[in-house]
């Protein structure tokens, strides 16, 4: 019986493995076990950014509505107090796209919140 070797099932794991590795520098893509490593690294850090990215946006539409209440008098806190209280079911992803691309609503929403604040 001749012998069974595991061949085309390691070299395609390999192949695979240096598919996901085209891209890097070097060695990183050439050698397997380096790749190895790479692979694993890059794909445990795209899972931790994803929720990084998360958080980051979120951050950055709290600025641009801080921003955008200054000069009506409000901070951010307040603002969204008062947005809460009018029944303004809005997210601060779309607040902040309001405030940049149309001031003048985002002045409507900006009374509303007061209304209800006072």
């Amino acid at each position: 019986m001749p012998r069974a070797t595991n061949a085309p099932a390691s070299r395609k794991r390999r192949h695979d493995r240096l598919k996901l590795a085209r891209g890097f520098r070097g060695g990183r893509s050439k050698l397997f076990r380096t790749a190895t490593e790479s692979v694993d690294r890059a794909q445990c850090m795209a899972f931790a950014h994803r929720k990084t990215k998360k958080r980051d946006f979120r951050a950055l539409w709290i600025m641009r509505i801080s921003a955008a209440v200054k000069p009506f008098g409000l901070n951010y806190s307040t603002f969204m107090n008062g947005v809460k209280k009018a029944g303004i079911d809005l997210n601060r992803k779309m607040l902040s796209e309001i405030a940049i691309h149309d001031p003048e609503g985002f002045a409507g929403i900006v009374e509303k919140a007061k209304a209800q604040l006072s």
